[in-house]
């Protein structure tokens, strides 16, 4: 046997292959949450600016992939960066990472670990893309996207997993990221919505979601790639990882059910975006504390992120941030809680269930006061770090004038899609629902519109078109299928539509 055959053989012997596929696995349904994340946002976005934020969080996506192997994970996570508050780069564009075991557990090689916090990543930047929501230019979010990752979260991601991390050493119980990536994309989503500035006015009446069955499918694809989310960060096939599928489960649901109770008290309906909603807060708070705490509690932590994130959403008025898509409410309260839970509910017991960490401590049910002090401490640093230093890139590129973050009033008011993508999230024909508010007068004399395509085998033209609706039978009046999309009568007005009350098809904002 040749020495590269037998190394590479010893590589792959040392490691549990049922371990590394397991977190290999886990990496793609983390993957598979950016696009959850993406239908999400479109969803509850306004129809003219719904592709938009799918862009933003597919090209958001490529940026970290490339900043996390440029410089990203040697300046989060290098074992041999001694400072406490940042790596540095020994393993600048993954050199010296391969086969040795990973700084996170021994259980998994660091390759293996490089890429699983590669999607870590990727999922806090495509949830802090929400920020951008029907005002923010998606070009200059990319240049923010990849300083933000360099300056902020890779800071965050040192302190709470790096081996030297200050967090790390002075024993913060932070499982799967409720500092990096909760607080890490709710506040840095705050501070960005501050820096944008609010919504016009008009874009802020009657708004309503464009598309709830789009945000229902994103939830769940959320919730189905938040168990390798959290199951995959006991790094190996353990019964850790299934006490953090559990508690996710667990707290999803006590979530999405509280939030839908303290809505349909209000409003006597159930709401479809408020079940998401409290289900991705409960996803959020168990996110740090899936790997530390009992079942009960799980159920505990449900019902109060549930609440509290629910009441939540009403401080964007009090700050008068227009925090379009309630980043903070969400994830930044409910990271706050999931790592306070950890300070009183951690169970040294089940945190030793991986067979690695066996001497970490728990929490007030083990008479560990200290525990919830030093939590609170780390929320206090992550959230005052990310909010000051978010806020002051965001500044910071603003004054400079081909990287201004917001859109102009007028392109806000075509909408985001038309002005930088060109493209729409859904094509189609819709007559508005209130009649008096069509605008655009049909003029009969003007030619037909050009138009492509075939109907019953034929090509259309202006001229067919225009023929087809000379020929056609009136009803009250109102050519059936005109050149210019009028329609037929509509019964429940109280009077004949005469031609020139049939508006042009125009989207409504």
């Amino acid at each position: 046997m040749s020495l590269h055959n037998f190394l590479a053989s010893r590589a792959n012997d040392q490691f549990d292959r049922g371990d590394v596929s397991f977190i290999i696995a886990c990496g793609a349904l983390v993957f598979f949450m950016v696009p959850g994340v993406a239908f999400l946002y479109s969803g509850l976005s306004r129809r003219k600016s719904a592709l938009s934020l799918i862009w933003a969080v597919a090209a958001s996506n490529a940026v970290v992939i490339f900043q996390w192997y440029f410089w990203g994970y040697s300046l989060a996570l290098s074992s041999t960066a001694t400072n406490g508050f940042i790596g540095n780069l020994r393993h600048f564009g993954l050199q010296k990472v391969l086969d040795a075991p990973s700084p996170g557990s021994p259980l998994i090689p660091e390759l293996l670990y490089s890429f699983y916090q590669m999607e870590f990543a990727c999922v806090t930047v495509a949830i802090l893309m929400g920020a951008i929501a029907e005002r923010g230019r998606v070009l200059p979010a990319m240049v923010f996207v990849f300083i933000w990752t360099t300056i902020v979260y890779c800071p965050l991601a040192c302190w709470a997993w790096a081996v030297n991390g200050w967090g790390f050493k002075w024993g913060v119980l932070d499982f799967a990221g409720g500092g990096p990536v909760e607080i890490g994309s709710g506040i840095a989503g705050l501070a960005y919505s501050w820096v944008l500035g609010r919504r016009s006015e008009k874009e802020l009446l009657n708004f309503r979601p464009h598309n709830v069955s789009m945000v229902g499918l994103g939830t769940f694809i959320l919730w189905f790639g938040w168990l390798g989310f959290n199951g995959g960060s006991a790094f190996g096939a353990n019964l850790r990882a299934v006490l953090a599928i559990w508690n996710s489960m667990l707290a999803a649901a006590f979530g999405g059910i509280v939030w839908c109770a303290l809505d349909y008290r209000i409003e006597r309906k159930v709401s479809m975006v408020g079940f998401c909603s409290g289900t991705i807060a409960g996803l959020v708070a168990a996110t740090p504390a899936s790997g530390y705490i009992p079942t009960w509690a799980a159920i505990v932590m449900g019902i109060v992120v549930g609440a509290l994130s629910n009441y939540g959403t009403k401080l964007k008025f009090f700050l008068r941030i227009d925090d379009a898509l309630d980043l903070a409410a969400e994830h930044a309260m409910g990271g706050i809680i999931g790592l306070l839970f950890n300070g009183l509910f951690a169970d040294s017991s089940l945190t030793a269930l991986d067979n690695v960490n066996t001497a970490v401590p728990g929490g007030w049910i083990e008479h560990n006061w200290k525990q919830l002090y030093i939590q609170f401490a780390y929320v206090c640093a992550t959230v005052g770090y990310t909010f000051v230093v978010t806020a002051l890139i965001a500044k910071g590129m603003d004054m400079i004038p081909f990287l201004r973050l917001r859109a102009t009033p007028e392109d806000e008011a075509l909408g985001m899609d038309d002005v930088q993508i060109g493209e729409f999230a859904n094509d189609y024909v819709e007559v508005r629902r209130d009649y008096t508010d069509w605008t655009l007068v049909y003029d009969s004399a003007a030619p037909a519109p050009a138009t492509a395509g075939d109907r019953h085998g034929r090509p259309e033209t202006s001229s067919s078109l225009s023929r087809d609706a000379a020929n056609k039978p009136r009803a009250n009046g109102v050519a059936n299928g005109n050149a210019n999309g009028g329609l037929s009568s509509i019964s429940e007005k109280p009077r004949d539509i005469e031609e020139h009350d049939i508006a042009t098809l125009a989207p409504s904002s």
